[in-house]
């Protein structure tokens, strides 16, 4: 069920969704997804960790409450020993919120209002608890069997089953989410199911109904760049598994899973298609893991237009900078990414904490970071 009339956020001609769910129910791929479909993005969760870092106005009021031994060698406070410290410690809890929910509500406010897109989706764990609950048009919540939490949890942060079990039950019921929503999405663990749900829902709110934003911009004649669909996925996999010369063995099922973490632009010469880049935006930091092209072409004149668009559609999400993980021939290409504004660097070297963070994150083994910042004028100083 959706809520239907005029919005009624604090936001004037935004339609804002507020997705919440238990923990790993899929809310991020919920979100990820959303965002494909033309939405404008925000993770609360991660404006919180930005929040504490050094320098970030949450910082020295998280030291000077719960203590200096939080600060690690590299002076920033270590998420582990704080999550630890609140896991099971209620007022602490509390403590912590009340220092970083009015931070994020106002970091939400500014992205929120800066947002080109007319919808826009806050994704936070807790979103029923606190104010932001009423400031939004409509609750999704994303629901998930606890078996199926249980495996991700395992699968995706190493924890054992005891460990995700209490993980799970340690939060509020699922059940007092569910009734509060105007949209459910049920998540068995299918990626095909889940996406035919999120377009289902999306088409109610969406003046454009399904339809995708999509790319397409001829570039010096014989390029041009789209953005690839999920209806794409066995194509992009193929394309992978050839331009990778194999290294990369990917099947369509593969693609699915990571459009619940990334888009594609796919690069094509007279219709063919020759290149490829795989890029995400988290925290306002684009990150590029991705990036093949086809052998035996002018590797100057067809990345230019494949980067410019991920640095476009970047920018659209309001991007601060942008990460690229070239391998192979690619990554030693050190003056043409130059042309293109980008420097070698390591994450160490980034500055800025949400940056370096970002760099640690998503550099794949054996690749090479190239940076690039793409504006001046940070959207969130010093949040």
């Amino acid at each position: 069920m959706e809520r239907r009339g005029i919005p009624v956020s604090n936001w004037p001609g935004k339609y804002v969704i507020g997705l919440t769910g238990n923990i790993a129910t899929g809310k991020s791929v919920v979100r990820r997804m959303l965002e494909h479909l033309g939405a404008y993005t925000i993770d609360a969760d991660a404006l919180s960790h930005r929040a504490i870092a050094k320098g970030a106005p949450g910082y020295q009021p998280v030291v000077n409450t719960f203590g200096k031994w939080l600060v690690g060698k590299d002076g920033e406070i270590d998420r582990k020993k704080l999550g630890n410290l609140v896991f099971n410690d209620s007022e602490a809890l509390n403590e912590l919120e009340e220092i970083i929910h009015p931070l994020v509500n106002q970091a939400t406010d500014v992205l929120i209002q800066r947002a080109a897109q007319p919808i826009v989706v806050i994704e936070a764990i807790k979103l029923l608890e606190g104010k932001l609950r009423t400031a939004c048009d409509s609750i999704w919540v994303t629901n998930a069997p606890e078996s199926v939490q249980i495996e991700r949890l395992v699968r995706k942060r190493g924890l054992t089953q005891d460990q995700a079990l209490e993980r799970i039950r340690i939060q509020s019921a699922q059940s007092a989410k569910v009734a509060a929503a105007h949209v459910v999405i049920k998540n068995t663990g299918s990626y095909e199911e889940l996406w035919k749900q999120v377009t289902a829902a999306w088409k109610k709110i969406s003046p454009a109904g399904d339809t995708m934003p999509v790319i397409v911009k001829t570039v010096r004649g014989d390029f041009s760049v789209q953005r690839g669909r999920p209806r794409d996925s066995h194509a992009i996999a193929e394309l992978i598994t050839r331009l990778s010369q194999g290294k990369r063995k990917v099947a369509s099922s593969d693609v699915m899973a990571d459009f619940g973490d990334k888009a594609y632009l796919l690069l094509q010469m007279d219709g063919k298609p020759i290149g490829l880049a795989g890029w995400q935006v988290e925290n306002l930091v684009a990150r590029t893991t991705d990036l093949y092209l086809e052998d035996g072409i002018d590797t100057a004149r067809a990345l230019e237009p494949l980067i410019k668009e991920v640095e476009r559609a970047s920018s659209d999400l309001q991007c601060e900078a942008s990460l690229l993980f070239p391998e192979n021939l690619l990554a030693g290409q050190e003056t043409l990414w130059k042309q293109l504004g980008y420097e070698r660097r390591t994450p160490e070297t980034l500055g800025v904490q949400a940056w370096q963070d970002a760099a640690l994150e998503s550099m794949p083994a054996r690749s090479t970071l190239y940076f690039k910042q793409l504006r001046q004028d940070r959207v969130l100083r010093p949040i």
